[in-house]
């Protein structure tokens, strides 16, 4: 990582002393407030310099070293390496006092209860799961730092004295790189997360449902359901995150708020044309999918990077929505793969995949529907065929030219 953003990331540190500050103000004895407000002594800056600073960044280099691979972080839904990282986030939790659980979906929670026990609860938390190649901050910094800032109210004495309850989440799954279906964690404590999402299988066959029986979590139909957080229970919900990105970096600031949340959809493409020799096919008479995904690829670049020159006809969206587009909307392929894959055979079958993300739904849905067209006339020019499969919850459904709706 370059010194800039570590420096950046030090500076965001004190997003975590807020969320410190946060925590305090649901203590509810007299004396929290003036223990807010007046000036820290020696003694308490030591103690948030130890525990929300070195402590901390401490922690996030221990977990930065829990992967799967060699080289590099990696951590999937139960893998070993979640599993271990969970162990080590359940015994901090524990240590800053906090009764802790692992839920039949594998998230880890860590709660302390108020004086007022009927109180509305204050969420906090993030993923435990990492993609490919992770940075050491995603998602662990959001879990690290609730947890932090819970362990100075225990030990200053202010965890008892809580108007609310607080409960810290890991979620077991954000990224969905294992099953390709993001948000199992968070999805089945928003109740929002099918049953047929138990069914789907990784690469070597395994279901979610045996992923998690493999670590001794059973889970049905019914306790799925019962994962559910009633709304009225809580009270808000916040993240810290990092923002793997470089806008704050290059316009120099250390801090941002969220203004939106981007909604996902991930598609798949596959193409089939006419597999042959690479030397004996004459250019005029091939059908070759490996070219056509190359079209496809550089229009959905193009879509995404001037979506208004796309989407003029577009009967649903106002202004506002093309300019959220113009302003949200970011477009990756981010897998491709061909058959047999050879360097002297002209390809029978191109796949690769398709991530789109928007704060405005509408503009989304007008963007996928725009791009189904596109590409299905570019196939059929081609003269190659072309499936557009598209993940709806943990099902894949097909684009056939029509705007289908989340």
């Amino acid at each position: 990582m370059p010194i800039t953003k570590i420096s950046h990331f030090f500076l965001s540190l004190s997003i975590l002393f807020s969320i410190f500050f946060l925590l305090s103000t649901l203590a509810s004895s007299s004396s929290s407030s003036s223990y807010i407000h007046a000036q820290p002594s020696g003694k308490t800056r030591s103690l948030y310099s130890e525990i929300l600073r070195d402590e901390a960044v401490e922690r996030l280099y221990e977990l930065g070293k829990v992967s799967d691979s060699d080289g590099y972080l990696e951590r999937t839904f139960m893998s070993p390496a979640s599993v271990r990282a969970g162990l080590i986030i359940r015994e901090w939790m524990e240590d800053a006092g906090l009764r802790t659980w692992v839920d039949s979906m594998g998230n880890l929670h860590g709660r302390v209860e108020a004086i007022n026990a009927s109180a509305q609860a204050l969420l906090i938390g993030s993923h435990l799961d990492t993609v490919v190649d992770a940075g050491i901050f995603d998602g662990s910094l959001g879990i690290i730092s609730a947890i932090s800032a819970l362990k100075v109210l225990k030990s200053n004495g202010k965890l008892g004295e809580l108007k609310r309850p607080v409960e810290v989440i890991a979620f077991s799954d954000e990224e969905g790189v294992r099953f390709q279906s993001t948000f199992l964690g968070s999805a089945a404590v928003a109740g929002v997360l099918p049953v047929t999402a138990l069914k789907i299988s990784d690469k070597s066959g395994v279901t979610v449902q045996d992923a998690l029986k493999g670590n001794s979590i059973e889970i049905a139909e019914e306790s799925l359901l019962q994962l559910k957080y009633d709304p009225a229970s809580v009270w808000g919900y916040v993240e810290l995150h990092i923002e793997q990105g470089p806008v704050l970096e290059w316009l120099g600031f250390p801090l941002g708020v969220v203004k939106g949340i981007a909604g996902q959809t991930r598609i798949k493409v596959s193409i089939r044309g006419s597999q042959g020799h690479a030397g004996t096919v004459p250019m005029s008479l091939r059908r070759d999918p490996m070219a056509a995904a190359a079209e496809l690829i550089v229009l959905l670049e193009s879509l995404c990077k001037h979506p208004r020159d796309f989407l003029s006809d577009c009967g649903n969206c106002n202004e506002f929505t093309i300019e959220s587009l113009s302003s949200s909307l970011v477009c990756t392929v981010g897998e491709i793969s061909t058959w047999p894959s050879a360097s002297n055979v002209i390809p029978g079958k191109v796949t690769f995949t398709v991530d789109l993300r928007a704060i405005d739904d509408v503009g989304r849905e007008a963007v996928l529907y725009e791009l189904s067209n596109r590409m299905y006339q570019i196939c059929d020019r081609r003269s190659v065929s072309c499936i557009i499969e598209r993940k709806v919850g943990s099902l894949l459904k097909f684009l056939l030219g029509i705007c289908v709706t989340s």
